[in-house]
């Protein structure tokens, strides 16, 4: 019975994550994701007390999915400044490029919708990307204590360039659809950061 229940909260999470995505929060209605899920209003609210406890756990599902495919490789990268351009490229080929969301970037489209709307949701995804703007910084921190960065760069000020540069592409990616904003971000990304080597 445990097992099952599992398998319906997974369900739910997932078909969630799809109708948040293409839909938005605010258009998704409990009927929606009633009906995607062949759940009664009792056998959804057994497993959720409301639509914005289901929106938390898509949003960790959502970072699980993204993490799985970003990361991938990542550690096994020795030389920090490597290590971003490996992260750029995985999130503009394997996340972005790869339409991984039906609805293009669930993060970037979350945070726009929810802005205004939902102060905890969207300090939710803020903190997202606060902590990966965090993670560049301290690899170009690692960087420069190796050497391999110009003396004297602001590596708060690179990092949050970096993330600013991947969900401006995000955005027009997802309005565009168009393969050569994401394909030449990666490209003028990575001469960025060879520019700043030592």
């Amino acid at each position: 019975m445990h097992t099952k229940g599992n398998a319906t909260r997974t369900k739910i999470i997932e078909r969630a994550l799809q109708l948040f995505s293409v839909k938005g929060y605010y258009n998704t209605s409990i009927n929606d994701i009633m009906e995607a899920t062949d759940l009664t209003k009792g056998g959804l609210y057994g497993h959720f007390k409301s639509k914005e406890e289901i929106w938390y756990a898509v949003y960790e599902k959502a970072v699980s999915i993204w993490r799985a495919r970003v990361f991938e490789g990542i550690s096994k990268i020795e030389d920090p400044l490597k290590r971003i351009e490996q992260l750029i490229d995985n999130d503009m080929t394997r996340y972005l490029g790869a339409d991984v969301f039906e609805g293009g970037c669930f993060f970037l489209n979350m945070l726009v919708e929810l802005a205004g709307q939902s102060a905890s949701m969207s300090r939710q995804i803020l903190k997202g990307y606060v902590r990966f703007s965090r993670l560049m910084r301290n690899w170009l921190q690692e960087a420069g204590e190796k050497g391999l960065l110009k003396p004297g760069l602001d590596h708060r000020e690179i990092a949050s360039f970096i993330v600013i540069s991947l969900n401006g592409a995000s955005a027009i990616y997802t309005a565009s659809r168009d393969p050569n904003i994401w394909r030449q971000t990666t490209v003028q990304l990575k001469k960025y950061l060879g520019q700043l080597r030592q």
